[in-house]
């Protein structure tokens, strides 16, 4: 089978291989490369290039000029079809991650070459949060948009059942799809090193919708009963305004701010950690959620994305923006070392059962009967 994967271009894929990208779309492209011809398409890549990549080919679309959004729009949609059409044979699927404006050129691409489409959801599409400004559906133009594309697209999916719940209300036939780790690069055993002070990890961007600001006011919280020590990875969007918030609360000594690392070497933190813990407002899914449950890490996080769908078997949720009861879970989980165990085990469980190669096999099915219905 002949598959193109239009990925997002800053994290996406880089050409070499593990710098700054998104490791569930490296998982997946290695895998699905393994079986089928794969062509992966990132975006915002200024530069016009092609390059192998774990058994696939990677082909960019350059910088786009046009007058106006119109014009841009165009331009983007003609260089997509310009670089499909360079590879030999046809395409029978295209996959679009995720449902924003470039997955409007993948809908009339498939339309035009007579491939079959597939968008993922995969970050705030149908959500609106009106006081950072975050989400597709601040405007009736961005609903309509956004509505249109999952409608037109020949099947859709998303990551969790916290975002495929208000993706049924477009599409009923929505997919419950979550995009499985390589577990065997991140396990760990459960049992972790006794404590105090107990290691809280948090591992995503410095951003408002990941809402660290929260984070900081609970461990704030912790620190007034127990010992406890945070490591915050991630890139940081905020110039500098967390490190000032955490000083300003008397943490400067407990929270270390690490910056961006590749996951490599995020690893041995999800297999030291007594905690993962997250403050999301919003999370399609939260990979670094999976791969700490990979490491045997258990959760408490806000109840979006995995975390909802986990809980209360295999993590612990609590409403967003709720410093108070983010700390309430913390120090819960860290005065019981046995239900800190069981929900490790159960989150690894599920790590384990739908992993990357779960979704490839998954994706293989859906490329395939997608084609099948072509055919009829």
């Amino acid at each position: 089978m002949r598959i193109a994967l239009i990925v997002p271009g800053v994290g996406g894929v880089q050409r070499a291989g593990h710098k700054r990208v998104i490791p569930v779309i490296q998982c997946l492209i290695e895998r699905l490369a393994r079986r089928h011809e794969v062509l992966v398409v990132p975006l915002d890549d200024q530069r016009l290039t092609r390059y192998p990549l774990l058994g696939a080919t990677v082909a960019t679309l350059g910088g786009l000029r046009g007058i106006g959004k119109a014009g841009k729009w165009l331009t983007g949609l003609r260089r997509l079809i310009r670089v499909l059409r360079q590879e030999r044979g046809r395409f029978e699927v295209l996959h679009a991650f995720w449902a924003g404006r470039h997955a409007s050129w993948v809908v009339a691409a498939g339309r035009i070459m007579r491939a079959r489409v597939l968008v993922s959801l995969g970050g705030g599409e149908l959500v609106w949060l009106p006081d950072i400004a975050y989400g597709g559906q601040g405007s009736v133009l961005g609903w309509a948009k956004t509505s249109l594309i999952l409608r037109m697209a020949d099947a859709v999916s998303a990551s969790s059942r916290y975002s495929l719940e208000p993706l049924t209300r477009i599409r009923p036939d929505a997919l419950w799809l979550p995009w499985g780790v390589d577990w065997r690069f991140f396990d760990g055993p459960v049992e972790r090193s006794p404590g105090p002070p107990y290691r809280l990890l948090h591992v995503a961007s410095l951003n408002p919708v990941k809402d660290q600001e929260t984070l900081l006011r609970a461990v704030r919280l912790v620190r007034d009963q127990i010992s406890v020590e945070l490591v915050c990875i991630g890139e940081d969007t905020l110039d500098n305004r967390l490190q000032q918030t955490a000083a300003s609360m008397g943490l400067g000594g407990c929270v270390s701010f690490l910056g961006y690392k590749p996951v490599e070497a995020i690893v041995p933190f999800y297999r030291q950690a007594h905690l993962f813990v997250q403050s999301s407002l919003h999370e399609s899914m939260g990979a670094a959620v999976l791969e700490a449950a990979a490491a045997g890490l258990p959760t408490v996080g806000t109840a979006v994305g995995l975390v909802a769908e986990l809980a209360p078997e295999a993590a612990l949720a609590v409403p967003v923006r709720d410093p108070e009861a983010l700390a309430k879970g913390i120090l819960t989980l860290l005065a019981d070392e046995q239900e800190r165990a069981r929900l490790g085990r159960a989150a690894q469980q599920f790590a384990r059962t739908y992993d990357a190669d779960w979704t490839a096999t998954q994706l293989q099915a859906i490329y395939l009967r997608l084609t099948e219905e072509r055919r009829i």
